[in-house]
């Protein structure tokens, strides 16, 4: 990334509690991972936050409540890492798949360079990272 690009490095949205939040999501994070120059991550940055905000839309955000996702581009432009901010309870865990549910942990486990749960109060943040690959 060149000294004269004017991009930010924090990115966020906040998404209410509604199915339609989700594809809103991968709309955004298409967007900044495009202006970030992380194309060669493209889809497994979509699907690792798509997973994320599903799962926190599913599991982690009351009603009446909403979730936020932040992107961030970090070590100089070389990595990109997504939070994924819910006010629920709970520890998040790569399980077995169970039937038709479970597997996203899983496929961000598979896919991001790096995953974990941080605490915010309420709730956690799920966070996953991705390094530049040229």
């Amino acid at each position: 990334m060149s000294e004269t690009m004017q991009l930010s490095l924090i990115r966020e949205r906040f998404c209410r509690r509604e199915r339609r939040s989700v594809p809103a999501v991968r709309e955004f994070v298409r967007g900044a991972v495009t202006d970030w120059g992380f194309g060669t991550r493209l889809d497994d940055v979509l699907l690792c936050v798509s997973e994320l905000a599903t799962n926190a839309l599913l599991h982690g955000v009351p009603p009446g409540r909403g979730y936020l996702v932040r992107l961030r581009l970090e070590e100089n432009g070389r990595v990109l890492s997504a939070e994924v901010h819910d006010s629920g309870g709970g520890v998040p865990a790569v399980r077995r798949p169970d039937g038709e549910s479970g597997r996203g942990l899983l496929l961000v486990d598979a896919l991001a360079d790096r995953w974990g749960v941080g605490e915010r109060e309420p709730g956690k943040v799920v966070w996953c990272a991705f390094t530049r690959r040229e």
